[in-house]
């Protein structure tokens, strides 16, 4: 079962979960009204469009959040914040990001609430005019299911005391969670950032009582959210950027060691804490750390210094002095690209080849980026202009390199030496799993790799693992990296582990991603496969880590360190397990489900063989969609149609609810997709304990092997299988059946290609959701008239659509690689049976799964005592008696039934 983590999640376009090792999450501040005389100018004038351009900057410089504010006096603020936010919601490449409702008044929050989609963040609100007022507002928020942030602010003013700051939070929290309906995690307290070294004495200790207020909230109440605006803390330096960026960067270098989990900055400014300065950062940590009585008047000194000059002519005078790796590693630590052409020619003359200059100076300069963002000396935006300073540097060399390539293999050519050349820039692939939507760290990762040289190939996301597998064979991959987002690709990256161990690959492979961990790694990946599994948390560790791993002389001594890790994760998990219990194999088959036989007719289809359906109406099998885990793809837990009424996503699910219906009309009504399905229906008996044998239509017999429950249970309880749901085959016995169908939505292809040309991946992966549950409704219709009609064991069933999605109807349809049946092998027979690649434009990959992707099958069973349940863990004396019954060898099956061996 997936555990859903108490985590905030906050989502544009595209989500944005806060897991406890996420890095601090950049809030862009200039679309604020009051922080960008630009942008106020802008909205003053009513340049809406180019207002954009600003959020636009924001995102593009590295925010994660989008602060807009409108609280102008010379502005209709409402009006404002409608306008703006409807304008930034048709802009894809911002709106992919959440919202942050910016204001002091709370009917310009309630303004901007109806117009962001999926889910925004509100700040403020707090208790300032009292309880009763905070809980009215708090209630609004929670209804739109936005997250919220609380002002340490209560009747008698704002906190500006360690003790006053940490009490008013926690009396906010107690009225949030216990009477506002608050989850934990969507509440994001503002201890209040105060100005410092403003000549008076008691604002002297304000950070340090931000920062100590930040760590003892966080230690009592550890699932709540910390941020702050950050340049209030500098504003008593106004005007002098070279000091207050320093100041940003020491105050948040402490505050996010405190817990300090996000920011209200301005993205495009962020100075690199190492980078400061020697004695302008010492000056800095002594301020905010309030170390000395005389601290502000030593940083006044300071100032006055550098405050009539421009902070890149300091800069420039200090840096282009150094050597050209001096200068080609300060460019890409600040992300400089004034002068990388430059410098890059003079390395290139200076380096035997072009590709020593990526290897070399380059790569240094990568790897201390790496170091400074692992620590958290340095920010997610600045790692992303420091990977295109090394792109641009990169497009400089790659000419050259090309050149030289060509010219090598014109030399091998004329050697007469024909096989492709061994050298060249490693090969990465990169994929965000089947299942899977999105993942930003991929992307980062991505552009990180290639702007180190590596050749990247990045197949996007819900890739399923055959092509992964695939590609990285036909590309000559030296390394295969793993992304997810979403719980069920932890289960899809075992897969691909597994399928990597089964193949005989030799690639080391990366995992990464929100959802994973070392531990997960460590118990479930690692061990499925033998080549190197390496759990990556940061992106910029990611260069580190390929390196080490291409590296002849690192790796061995990399990936043992990497092993005597994991193998310990794997003792502390085991350790933790709860000792289970199985029984022998021939004990098991003792305590089959006792079903009594000789009162038993089984009944008798319509027809035996097959029969199938081409261009099936979708109209009709809309009406047996379950849309329960349509929103459970969208991240939305709840059952449907519940879950569109509910406080907290109410809104959100009813709007995407919408959308998908939208969809779906079009995809009925200009033909889009067409459904394709065949289902059959042959004599069976169970001939043995676990085998069913069917009659096919010629009168040639075919064997379907199952397994059996062998955990032990409370004495008269049975161990399942689904052979017992088959009347034996004995003298007394009349004929009973079994039936098969598999049916499949086709079509897709040529609208997803239309959505990515679009840059539409809402549409694309709506499409991609819609065509999943059209397959699952064709498969609940076909049921429902196999019950009816073509079975008819239940001719007058009369259930409701909430009935037959509960499965209230008698008979199972278990799927061959599901937990009653989890031998994927057995889908060659049903294929054979239902000739389900021509009757219904099935095809089975290498890896057993089916293409096209929205395609089910599965085995019917009729008896009323039939139900589904799970095999679980099996033990050595049956998985050989399976392979002796399968005509396999124990090794061969248990690599397809890894699973569920112990």
């Amino acid at each position: 079962m997936s555990v859903i983590h108490p985590y905030l999640r906050l989502s544009g376009l595209e989500p944005l979960t806060v897991r406890p090792e996420s890095n601090f999450i950049n809030i862009g501040e200039r679309t604020n009204v009051t922080g960008s005389k630009k942008f106020a100018r802008l909205i003053r004038e009513g340049h809406y469009e180019e207002a954009l351009s600003v959020a636009r900057q924001q995102v593009e410089n590295g925010a994660q959040v989008l602060d807009v504010n409108m609280d102008d006096a010379l502005l209709d603020g409402v009006q404002a914040m409608s306008t703006f936010l409807n304008l930034m919601q048709s802009e894809p490449d911002i709106a992919r990001i959440p919202v942050m409702i910016d204001s002091s008044k709370f009917e310009i929050i309630q303004a901007g609430l109806k117009c962001v989609q999926g889910k925004c963040i509100v700040n403020s609100i707090s208790m300032k005019e009292g309880v009763e007022k905070f809980l009215y507002e708090a209630r609004i928020c929670r209804a739109f299911g936005a997250a919220v942030v609380v002002m340490a602010f209560d009747e008698n003013g704002q906190a500006d005391t360690l003790q006053r700051r940490v009490d008013i939070c926690l009396k906010a929290y107690e009225l949030l969670t216990t009477q506002a309906g608050f989850h934990p995690e969507d509440i994001i307290f503002d201890p209040n950032i105060f100005a410092i070294a403003t000549g008076i004495e008691e604002h002297n200790h304000y950070a340090v009582d931000f920062i100590e207020a930040t760590r003892t909230i966080k230690q009592q109440l550890p699932r709540v959210k910390i941020s702050g605006g950050v340049s209030n803390i500098s504003f008593s330096f106004r005007g002098n950027d070279t000091v207050r960026e320093a100041m940003h960067a020491v105050f948040l270098f402490h505050a996010i060691k405190a817990g300090m989990d996000m920011g209200i900055v301005n993205a495009g400014q962020l100075a690199v804490y190492d980078e400061i300065e020697p004695q302008l950062r010492q000056l800095c940590e002594e301020v905010i750390l309030d170390l000395r009585p005389d601290a502000t008047e030593r940083l006044l000194a300071f100032a006055e210094t550098v405050k009539s000059k421009a902070k890149t002519e300091q800069k420039d005078d200090a840096w282009r002095q150094g050597s050209v790796e001096a200068r080609l590693k300060h460019a890409l630590v600040n992300g400089i690209t004034d002068f990388i052409e430059a410098d890059t020619e003079e390395a290139r003359l200076k380096y035997p080849k072009p590709l020593a200059v990526i290897e070399g100076p380059l790569m240094d300069g990568m790897n201390v980026v790496g170091d400074l963002f692992g620590s958290g000396k340095m920010f997610l935006p600045q790692v992303v202009k420091s990977a295109r300073v090394m792109k641009k540097s990169v497009a400089i060399l790659t000419p050259y390199i090309e050149l030289e390539k060509e010219i090598i293999r014109k030399e091998r050519a004329a050697a007469g030496i024909t096989d492709e050349e061994a050298s060249g820039a490693a090969k990465i692939l990169l994929a965000t799993v089947k299942g899977d939507v999105h993942d930003i760290g991929k992307n980062i990762v991505g552009v990180v790799l290639a702007c180190n040289g590596y050749e990247i190939r990045d197949l996007g996301v819900m890739v399923p693992a055959d092509k992964i597998l695939d590609t990285a064979l036909e590309m000559g991959a030296d390394i295969i990296g793993l992304s997810g987002l979403i719980t069920p690709s932890l289960d899809e990256m075992v897969h691909v582990a597994k399928e990597m161990q089964r193949r005989g690959m030799k690639q080391p492979l990366l995992i990464g991603g929100a959802t994973t961990s070392r531990i997960h790694t460590a118990v479930k990946i690692a061990p499925g496969y033998d080549q190197g599994v390496v759990h990556v948390l940061d992106a910029s560790r990611s260069v580190t880590v390929a390196s080490a791993l291409l590296n002849p002389e690192s790796k061995p001594s990399f990936l043992n360190g990497i092993d005597e890790e994991y193998e310990k994760l794997r003792a502390d998990f085991a350790s933790k397990k709860a000792l289970k219990q199985y029984i022998p194999y021939a004990e098991a088959k003792d305590r089959a489900i006792p079903i009594q036989w000789e009162d038993y007719t089984p009944p008798k289809p319509q027809f035996t063989g097959i029969r199938s359906f081409d261009y099936f109406p979708l109209e009709e099998i809309r009406a047996y969609i379950d849309w329960t885990p349509f929103f459970i793809t969208w991240e939305f837990r709840g059952r449907y149609p519940e879950i569109l009424s509910d406080e907290r996503v109410g809104a959100e699910t009813t709007k995407l609810f919408n959308d998908a219906n939208t969809m779906l009309d079009r995809i009925i009504s200009e033909g889009w997709l067409y459904a394709r399905g065949v289902l059959g229906f042959w004599e069976a008996t169970r001939s043995d304990a676990d085998t069913i044998t069917l009659t096919k239509e010629d009168g040639s017999r075919m064997q379907l092997e199952h397994l059996r429950q062998q955990i032990k249970k409370a004495p008269g309880q049975p161990s399942f299988s689904l052979a017992d749901f088959i009347k034996p085959d004995t003298k007394e016995a009349g004929t009973d059946y079994i039936g098969a169908f598999a049916v499949s939505i086709h079509g897709i292809e040529p609208h997803l290609e239309r959505f990515i040309a679009q840059h539409d991946d809402y549409n694309k992966i709506m499409l991609q959701a819609m065509s999943d549950r059209l397959a699952e409704a064709f498969a609940e219709l076909l049921h429902h008239r196999v019950r009816t009609q073509y079975w008819g064991y239940a001719p007058d069933e009369a259930l409701s659509s909430e009935e037959i999605i509960k499965e209230k109807y008698r008979g199972i349809r278990p799927a061959p690689g599901y937990p009653a049946c989890p031998d994927h092998t057995e889908k060659y027979k049903l294929f054979e049976l239902l000739q389900a690649t021509g009757q219904a434009g099935i095809q089975l990959t290498e890896a057993l799964a089916m293409y096209p992707a929205a395609s089910v099958c599965g085995w019917y069973f009729s008896h009323p005592q039939s139900g589904y349940f799970g095999i679980g863990k099996i033990q050595q004396d049956q998985l050989e008696d399976y392979a002796r019954r399968k005509g396999k060898t124990p090794d061969e099956m248990s690599r397809w039934l890894s699973a569920n061996m112990d």
